[in-house]
Parts: structure tokens; sequence; C-alpha cells
């Protein structure tokens, strides 16, 4: 029995690193029985004859894990939002930044596409930019400046499982072709007519670039709500978090509440307008979602 971290999920096959060395694995039918699924990032137990027939025999506790994408053992997320070609959603980021603070995970948010924009979207993007800026590392790129996402972002950190993210063609593909250009990943187009990508990464891999473990992961359109409570969801906020004190009522839900600090904040532009819309929202997603029974 070997220890290993796998490294590709595919076609119900996984790749399995340890020792220096890939194995082609299988997850026994006891994994089904337990409704156990294997991620990418999740560090295994597993028997292997040889490097291209093993067999799965346990996942190893995790850490944290991600289902959209499906990757477990997390350290740091890279958000990659399109500026266009699609439209940029705050609403979708802001579920992503939710989610990954619910599961621990440091997250940069690159803002892609932004060569295509006019002055007038360009300033109304970096406004917005400056206000994520205060909570998260950002940065604007377009193709023209690779160099400085490896100089800022990854000479900086070392030895970690970071997960590449973002909707459907906003450009994840094309970010890690600059930051490593061996890999010529393939990329396509946007569908005008759908404003959604075409799907061009259909696996999920852990590379390694620059002494960590990189996670090319496909796309998508949507993102379920959070599987919180309506209490756990305002602790997700960083910017609501630092304001919370300030409230009259202790465990304050930024609702219907009198003297809510992140309310008066909210309105008096602190706070970003899209910012409280949509966290509105989720919390009335919450309060419509169906409970679960054991």
């Amino acid at each position: 029995m070997v220890k290993g971290q796998i490294i590709q999920s595919l076609s119900g096959y996984f790749d399995v690193l340890a020792d220096e060395r890939i194995y082609r694995t299988r997850a026994r039918g006891n994994f089904r029985n337990k409704k156990e699924v294997p991620y990418v990032g999740d560090w295994v137990e597993f028997k292997a004859d040889n490097e291209r027939e093993g067999y799965l025999l346990k996942i190893l506790e995790r850490k944290n894990s991600l289902v959209r994408p499906p990757v477990a053992n997390v350290d740091r997320a890279i958000v990659v939002t399109a500026c266009v070609e699609p439209k940029l959603s705050t609403n979708l980021l802001d579920r992503q930044l939710a989610s990954l603070r619910n599961n621990n995970i440091a997250p940069m948010l690159y803002f892609s596409k932004a060569d295509l924009l006019s002055q007038d979207e360009r300033e109304k993007l970096v406004k917005l930019v400056d206000y994520y800026q205060q909570y998260f590392p950002c940065f604007i790129f377009s193709k023209e400046d690779p160099k400085e996402i490896k100089d800022d972002f990854l000479g900086q950190v070392s030895s970690e499982v970071i997960v590449v993210m973002g909707q459907t063609g906003a450009g994840k593909s094309t970010f890690l072709n600059l930051i490593a250009p061996g890999l010529n990943l393939k990329t396509a187009e946007v569908s005008k007519a759908l404003s959604r990508g075409k799907h061009t990464t259909r696996r999920v891999t852990l590379r390694q670039i620059q002494n960590n473990l990189i996670a090319d992961t496909p796309g998508f359109s949507s993102f379920e709500i959070l599987d919180v409570s309506k209490e756990e969801l305002p602790l997700l906020y960083p910017d609501f978090v630092a304001l919370q004190d300030n409230c009259k009522f202790r465990g304050c839900l930024h609702l219907k509440e009198p003297q809510c600090a992140v309310k008066a904040a909210y309105e008096d532009g602190t706070i970003l307008a899209s910012r409280y819309e949509n966290y509105v929202q989720f919390q009335s997603d919450i309060a419509k979602r169906k409970p679960k029974y054991n």
C-alpha cells in the first residue's frame, strides 16, 4: 500500500503522484457504496502492481474541498473574472469569494480582457477593483503583462495547491498559458449569441508550475448557493465583519435590523452597492432553500 496525491481525474481514472512517479488508478466499488468521490488534490492510499494498473483503497482526511471545481486540499485560489465576453458578474464573483472563505482558501482576483474595454469602462472597472483590493489581492491583466503575475504572485508562494477557477470563457487557460507558455493549453472564443465560452478544459489536472501544483479546471456559467446558514453568511464577508461590532444587535444579519452599521455603510457608499445587494439575494436564496433531513 502506497500513499500519494491525485493530480488528474478523467473518465473514472485517477492519476496519482507518489515518489516522483505517476500511477493510473481506479476507485474500487466500495467508494460508491460509501458514496465517496475521489477529488484531484486528495491524498490517498492505493495499491499498484505497475504504473498503469492500480486501485484506490482509501481517501485520507481532507482539510477542505470544492465541488465546482472538484478539488480537495486547496491552499489558494486564483479567481479569473472576465471584464467582457462574458459580461462581468459581481454576483458570481461574490458567490465564489464566500465559498472560498467558507473553506479557508485564500483568494486572489484576476480581471481578464481589460484590454477590450473602452476608457469609460476601464475607469468603472478600476473603481470596482479598488474596492475588492481592500480585502483581496487583485490584478487587472491582459496579454501584455504576464511578468507582473509571475513576479507579484507566483514568486511569493511555494509548495501550495492552487486552483484556477472562473466562469466559462473567462480566460483561465489563457491565464495559464501566460504564466507557463510551455503548457500550450487549448483556448476558444466566446459564443456571442450565448455569452458563454466553449468548454476547452474537460478534465481537472494539477500541473507543476513554479514549485506549486496549479489546477486547470472546467469552467461554469453558474454557481450554486452556499451550503451555509443565514447566521454564517455575513461572517464570510470580510468587509461586513470589519463593521459588525458597530451594529446595535449582536449577531446582526444586516437585513432589517435597526442601527445596522453594514446597512449604513451601504447607504453612504462605503460598502459597494452590488456587494450588499448580492448578499441580500444570497440570504433570500438561503431562506428559500429546502431543509435537509438526515
